[in-house]
């Protein structure tokens, strides 16, 4: 069985929302060719998706083709849209999360559905929430990596994965408003360096900030393999023992501690890292993840794992085990 826990949809279309709300940032999709259309932030394209994007029928096959059992349907990250005013942003969210709940009631033994919320607002964030888990039956929620340059420990978010965890909601964490993107807009480097850089500050800030410690039952999984934190942990660690004046000020718990805690997804494209990423966090901590249907993403998922020298144990929980503790399901719902 395969489930890949990191796939991207959208709906074929809604509102003109520049129009709507009568300011400018919103992004609209221009189907300008048969079965391909340009996301656009104003007149500025941003990435053209083809109709898999959109299409579940699509998307099914496809997934036939990949022998993927189950995807996990979230947003792509530019929709959070956690620059706007939040009324406005709830409207977008709700457009966003009907439709993923409608594809989901579709085909309910294929996908699962992952809600976005507007996290400008707390307030706001978690009647949504309520609505994607009590009203849609979505199985939690998608957010950024920081909130309009809040890092994700920021007291006024705290409520929100509160309340996650009272509604047993699994949260996936993507990278977005990446910091310093300015200064590195040439190669890519947003998505190369800025995307895992944006992941490890989303980690830190749960652990140092003493969200895992206060709400052990929150469970959380991060995009991109856990971005850079992994490589980058006997760094993290070493600061932690020989400043505790800063960095263990709000936690004084070792962050080793929380390794193995938190679900990273499988989307290393590299075999040593890999490799190097199941002696870090564990093989029960880790889940498949393509980022379909994008082209940084894994082609076709889950080959990287399938064709290593990995266990069938290891495996398997990569492939689908990890992520059902992760959703908290069982296989046989899939039956």
């Amino acid at each position: 069985m395969k489930i890949d826990i990191h796939t991207h949809i959208l709906p074929e279309n809604w509102p003109n929302l520049k129009e709507e709300f009568g300011y400018e940032g919103w992004v609209s999709l221009d189907h300008h060719h048969p079965g391909s259309a340009k996301m656009k932030k104003g007149e500025e394209v941003f990435r053209v998706v083809g109709s898999n994007c959109w299409d579940p029928n699509i998307r099914l096959k496809e997934c036939d083709r990949d022998d993927v059992d189950v995807q996990v349907l979230s947003t792509v990250p530019i929709m959070f849209s956690y620059w706007a005013k939040a009324n406005d942003a709830l409207v977008l969210s709700k457009i966003l999360n009907d439709n993923i709940a409608k594809v989901v009631g579709q085909s309910p033994k294929r996908f699962i559905g992952l809600g976005t919320l507007p996290m400008q607002n707390p307030e706001i964030a978690i009647w949504e929430l309520e609505r994607c888990i009590k009203q849609l039956g979505l199985q939690g929620v998608q957010i950024g990596s920081n909130i309009n340059g809040k890092n994700l420990n920021d007291p006024s978010l705290f409520p929100v994965f509160e309340a996650a965890s009272d509604l047993g909601a699994a949260i996936f964490i993507h990278p977005w408003d990446i910091l310093g993107r300015d200064q590195i807009e040439q190669y890519w480097l947003p998505w190369l360096v800025g995307m895992p850089a944006e992941t490890s500050r989303a980690i830190c800030s749960l652990i140092f900030g003493g969200v895992f410690e206060r709400l052990p039952n929150l469970r959380v999984a991060f995009a991109h393999g856990g971005g850079s934190f992994p490589a980058t942990f006997g760094r993290i660690k070493h600061g932690y023992d020989v400043r505790p004046d800063l960095c263990a000020v709000d936690n004084n718990i070792d962050p080793s501690e929380y390794l193995g805690k938190f679900w990273v997804d499988s989307l290393v494209h590299d075999q040593d890292a890999l490799d190097f990423l199941i002696k870090k966090i564990g093989s029960k901590s880790i889940a498949l993840g393509s980022d379909y249907p994008f082209p940084l993403g894994e082609s076709t998922p889950g080959n990287l794992v399938e064709k290593s020298d990995l266990s069938e144990e290891i495996k398997n929980n990569i492939l689908y085990k990890n992520a059902l503790d992760w959703l908290n399901l069982e296989k046989k719902y899939f039956k």
